[in-house]
């Protein structure tokens, strides 16, 4: 029987395990320049016994970014200091995919600065409310992309993903979950466009499909994961044909051959769509599952009835930096303190204790 704690090969990267660290924001980036701090590669080495890393969410363009003090891998500064991030978890042995997150509308022009006004597939401003600077402030509404733009940021996407193989990392996982740009165009609620991105299900795929054909196409399909999180509601997404649009989707990239496909269970009640997409797609399967709280140890049960190849564990990765050990020997384990989870220093980050 395969178990959790079993290597894998991932399209050609050895993993010692199929325990995978899920993405988390973070916002610990350097100020004006975004750029990850000597904090972040000790965050990131900390959990190198991950079989897999994925970062926190990186903006490929200085229009991407969606919260305060997130990084990005859009200038050379970037690169060199996501260089010393990767070198970091080598060191230790561990593997470490970087995430690249468009948040399109989900952003502010208080936090873009320069001038920047967030876009999405639609002007449909989200409802609710966003963090920046100074404080709780409402979404404005976002300016629609033009076809040409389009294509400048499935672009802007390539040249961030080249940038994250020359800065070290092992691949990338595109973020196409939670309600940010990619999940944008898939939605209904968000994208109410005519063109050949807006409308039918083929054609509101069509962005999500171009965006990980460009990225394997300039860094090489077995470098490159895709994420997303059917029926999702965050960030104001309001999808009408879940069942129809992923497996659309699904069919979309999988000539493409990427390396994984990442699917979080944002809702209960979905598993047989998410059966569906791993037995429709050839690739890895990692599974962030539903569930009432923190993914914890029953998860890995999912990895030996075959229904992923990797579980990936967030909040409790975060709190427990040696997680795949404390899984194998039962715990225990530390409890993550929400107060820490964005920005700040190294309490609630750096500080917890391994066993």
């Amino acid at each position: 029987m395969t178990t959790a704690f079993d290597p894998i090969d991932l399209a050609g990267t050895r993993l010692a395990n199929r325990i995978a660290m899920a993405p988390m924001t973070r916002s610990r980036a350097e100020g004006a320049s975004r750029t990850p701090t000597a904090l972040v590669a000790e965050y990131y080495a900390q959990r190198a016994s991950a079989g897999l890393i994925v970062t926190e969410g990186i903006q490929p363009t200085a229009v991407g970014q969606g919260y305060p003090d997130t990084p990005g891998l859009h200038s050379a500064e970037q690169i060199a200091a996501w260089r010393r991030v990767t070198d970091a978890v080598h060191e230790k042995g561990g593997r470490i995919f970087a995430q690249l997150m468009h948040a399109g509308r989900i952003s502010h022009p208080e936090v873009l600065g320069g001038g920047l006004h967030p876009v999405a597939p639609s002007a449909v401003a989200p409802a609710g409310k966003l963090f920046a600077g100074s404080g709780l402030i409402d979404f404005v509404t976002p300016r629609a992309l033009t076809a040409a733009e389009i294509r400048e940021t499935v672009a802007g996407f390539a040249a961030a993903a080249r940038n994250a193989v020359e800065a070290g990392f092992d691949g990338v996982e595109i973020h196409g979950a939670n309600g940010y740009l990619i999940q944008q165009f898939l939605a209904t609620g968000s994208n109410r466009r005519t063109d050949e991105w807006g409308g039918p299900v083929g054609n509101r795929v069509r962005f999500a499909a171009e965006v990980v054909e460009a990225v394997a196409a300039e860094i090489g399909p077995e470098r490159t994961g895709l994420r997303v999180s059917p029926a999702n509601t965050y960030n104001d997404i309001a999808e009408t044909d879940t069942e129809d649009v992923y497996p659309a989707l699904v069919a979309a990239i999988e000539p493409v051959g990427i390396a994984y496909l990442h699917v979080t269970e944002a809702v209960p009640g979905f598993r047989e769509l998410t059966l569906a997409l791993r037995k429709a797609f050839s690739g890895a399967f990692v599974l962030n599952p539903a569930t009432e709280g923190p993914t914890g140890p029953e998860a890995l049960a999912l990895v030996e009835d075959g229904t992923a190849d990797l579980v990936a564990f967030g909040a409790l990765f975060l709190a427990n930096p040696d997680l795949p050990a404390r899984l194998k020997a039962g715990g225990p384990y530390n409890t993550p303190d929400p107060a820490t989870f964005f920005g700040g220093d190294h309490r609630g980050y750096t500080d917890y204790p391994a066993l």
